[in-house]
């Protein structure tokens, strides 16, 4: 899809709802609050991955900085409430 028919999609739902155009929110939102939400609870390397941006270049620091699928499944876990099998339990067994 392109980016002109996500924001026809989020044009048309904010005429339905009018919360969400009030609030501004579109694909590139929702895609950044999930983001800035993984990375503030389980760190960069885990939010550079649940992005998928595990393979580009940066600055040097990130060549350093990883996260495996069982961190990014973790993270998915964690923020929807509902168990993963890859994810990490933790002692009460409960994902983080």
């Amino acid at each position: 899809m392109t980016s002109r028919r996500y924001d026809e999609l989020w044009r048309r739902i904010g005429r339905h709802l009018p919360w969400v155009a009030a609030q501004g929110i579109t694909a590139h939102w929702l895609r950044h609050t999930t983001l800035t939400w993984v990375e503030r609870h389980f760190g960069y390397g885990t939010a550079r991955a649940y992005a998928g941006h595990t393979d580009t270049t940066g600055p040097a620091t990130t060549t350093y900085i990883r996260a495996d699928l069982q961190a990014v499944a973790t993270a998915l876990a964690a923020m929807t409430g509902r168990p993963h099998p890859l994810a990490q339990p933790i002692d009460d067994h409960r994902v983080v």
